[in-house]
């Protein structure tokens, strides 16, 4: 976590003192207000908690920190050796300015920005001017005032729009977004408890998590379509209109525009996504609110378009657009322009984007494309051309087309372009493997991240040091790995947990290396293969075996304490524990597994909180029926996982064969209800062995 220098103020103070320290007190030796104290000190559990420390308040009181001696001392020498941002550095200082005053509206005087990042009030000065048109961008004004101080005026749509784009424009929220987009809480959960920083020092964590959960529980054809990108700006959106109402800033009310909303195409998902809002907040959402959500989503990049939509007027907007991609497409390149109206790919992938495109700039919503400068520095002739497009739009519509926008067609555009040269070299695809220790979450962020960057080219297959074997190592063309290898002939690329910009490039030339050169074969590199995937098959037996749970719990215990219960003695790790008590809520409600004719309940669910299958069970201490209406006077609850990896299917149908024995063998069925834990095993044993023997016919 990287500490302002007065937070590191605030610690050191509570450390020395080594006793209960009066808010107010703090607040005058910091020279700043008593609400500033409190906000500072906000979400820092995460890091006191990895020195065994613990922040205590008492309203009239005061705070002091709860440890050892020991941990104190080691926090204390940290901290007068830390290594703070350099204010020195202006584009750093500046930013961090504009991140201040973004959190907090409330006028402050230049001495209070000069004490936080530790330069001159001249400086200050000086750098208001700079950052002034920063907030010009969004009509938002910074108000200086003799003997009152500095704020921030403008009105509450700008001032959100502002704190997304700031959001956006920072590199170091790069991984926090993809997470949130791959929808990856238990990731998400990792970057807050370690870094503390970043977007979270603009958004509230639990407020963040909330609403990925009610997002999380709308089943919605068209939530479903957006792209990771799209679906974080969203989320990161109604995080941030949460917080503002719970402050009591709201946006304005628009009679004309609450007359249109409500028969707009994307109305039914705006107004669910609100009432699951107010559900879990507690709050009302005013309609204003609900036609921003509507704006968000109909603006959201989606990832495939359907040209035989039901709405008339959906298929009108397909067909002027798809006329339109043929005006940009003679526009960019008159030689090539047959080849690229051929690529069924490329102009359903460009109609797809364009249609939140137009809505974005109708409305003047802007969209960060990151890789901006890398794409204007790498691919300048596509650059051109595509700019050339974007004046053809606004000669056409009026609107203007802003650089990162033009670099989203640069990508199409330059997608399409590849594809051409690929018809003319033989492609194939290539096995990579990735090897990481660095704990489930990481891995499957550098899976994701690979699979993003990657695409189709590659085949992902992700191993723990343990899993690597002769058979293994034949069948890749080359690994990643963050921890040193040692094995016979195999190709090693050494690479960080999270895959710098350099990394991610030497990945790709190995990709095009291996994708011109044909595979190693040999007579009997299927049968090789064959033994593969049979020795792939029997491991996850071995593990759901030795893996197997036997719960006994009180017969009044709840549906959301089982979970925690159940989730403890599946996994040693809190962020997994969460994962998987979320996604089986998630699964729960799109469908309830209670099924009180045959007295269990199968709660069942793909979750990043595994990295193996799990056969798991719970019953009560005294194997009467659980108690909590919710169970409906089931007397068991059996609990199957599996894995979010590649092998899905495998680990799909062999759960599905084991859920299937419950209701078509008595036997099976009857141990669950009455059997102790090694007979309940053996039995299960039994039925693996039976689908074992079915799956070897099939291989």
């Amino acid at each position: 976590m990287m500490l302002s220098p007065r937070l590191i103020q605030l610690f050191t103070i509570l450390l020395k003192e080594d006793k209960v320290v009066p808010v107010k007190k703090l607040a005058e030796d910091v020279k700043v207000s008593k609400r500033t104290v409190q906000r500072e000190l906000d979400n820092t559990e995460g890091f006191l908690k990895k020195y065994g420390l613990r922040l205590n308040t008492k309203a009239g009181t005061g705070i002091w920190l709860e440890g050892e001696r020991h941990s104190k001392e080691l926090l204390l020498e940290e901290l007068e050796s830390n290594e703070t941002i350099d204010y020195i550095n202006k584009e750093k200082r500046r930013t961090s300015l504009i991140l201040e005053i973004l959190k907090d509206r409330e006028p402050k005087k230049l001495y209070y920005y000069s004490n936080i990042l530790g330069v001159s009030e001249a400086t200050i000065s000086n750098d208001m001017e700079t950052i002034k048109e920063w907030f010009d961008r969004f009509e938002l004004t910074l108000i200086r005032k003799q003997g009152y101080g500095v704020t921030l005026e403008g009105t509450e749509k700008n001032y959100r729009l502002a704190v997304k784009r700031f959001l956006d424009e920072n590199p170091e929220n790069g991984d926090i977004k993809l997470a949130i987009g791959e929808k990856k809480w238990s990731v998400l959960g990792e970057f807050y408890e370690k870094e503390n920083k970043g977007i979270f020092q603009l958004i509230d964590y639990n407020i963040l998590k909330q609403v990925l959960l009610c997002l999380g529980s709308i089943r919605d054809k068209k939530l479903i379509k957006l792209t990771n990108s799209s679906y974080c700006s969203l989320v990161l959106h109604i995080t941030i209109a949460i917080m503002r109402i719970k402050n009591k800033d709201i946006l304005p009310a628009d009679a004309k525009a609450a007359d249109k909303i409500m028969y707009h195409e994307d109305y039914a998902l705006a107004l669910r996504i609100a009432e699951s809002l107010e559900k879990e907040f507690h709050i009302r959402i005013p309609e204003a609110e609900i036609a921003y959500i509507l704006l968000h989503i109909s603006g959201s990049k989606i990832q495939s378009i359907d040209l035989n939509g039901d709405k008339d007027n959906d298929r009108a907007v397909s067909e002027e657009l798809l006329e339109l991609i043929n005006e940009m497409v003679n526009v960019y390149d008159r030689d090539s322009s047959y080849e690229l109206k051929q690529d069924e790919e490329f102009i359903m992938g460009l109609l797809a984007h364009l249609k939140p495109t137009f809505i974005r700039l109708k409305n003047g919503l802007s969209i960060t494309n990151p890789l901006l400068l890398q794409i204007q520095e790498t691919y300048p002739d596509i650059y051109g051309k595509c700019k050339a497009v974007g004046e053809y739009i606004e000669k056409k519509y009026g609107f203007s087309v802003p650089e990162d926008e033009i670099g989203y067609l640069v990508m199409h555009f330059g997608a399409a372009g590849v594809r051409l040269l690929d018809k003319k070299e033989s492609l194939r695809k290539v096995d990579l493997g990735i090897i990481c220790v660095s704990g489930i979450g990481i891995s499957r962020l550098m899976h994701s991240k690979l699979k993003n960057f990657l695409r189709d080219r590659v085949q992902i297959y992700t191993y723990g040091k343990e899993d690597l074997s002769p058979g293994v190592l034949k069948n890749l063309d080359f690994m990643i790995s963050n921890v040193e290898l040692e094995e016979a002939g195999a190709d090693v690329l050494m690479v960080s947990p999270l895959l710098t910009d350099k990394e991610l490039k030497q990945i790709d030339e190995k990709v095009k290396l291996y994708a011109k050169t044909p595979k190693k074969s040999g007579t009997d590199s299927e049968f090789s293969r064959q033994l593969e995937h049979i020795n792939f098959f029997i491991n996850q037996i071995k593990g759901i075996l030795k893996d197997f749970q036997f719960m006994k719990v009180s017969d009044t215990i709840p549906f959301e304490e089982l979970l925690v219960a159940v989730s403890e003695r599946i996994s040693p790790f809190n962020a997994n524990r969460l994962t998987i008590q979320e996604d089986i809520k998630r699964r729960e409600k799109i469908s309830s597994q209670i099924i009180p004719e045959y007295g269990f309940a199968l709660l069942h669910s793909r979750t990043g909180g595994v990295v193996k299958p799990n056969f798991s069970l719970c019953v009560t201490k005294d194997r009467t029926p659980f108690l909590d209406p919710y169970f409906k006077g089931i007397r068991a609850v059996v609990i199957m996982l599996i894995p979010e990896d590649d092998e899905a299917k495998v680990n799909g149908d062999t759960m599905g064969f084991v859920s299937s024995q419950l209701i078509e063998d008595t036997k099976f069925l009857n141990l669950i209800f009455k059997g102790e834990q090694e007979e309940i095993r053996d039995y299960l044993e039994k039925i693996l062995r039976l689908y074992f023997k079915q799956y070897l016919e099939t291989v």
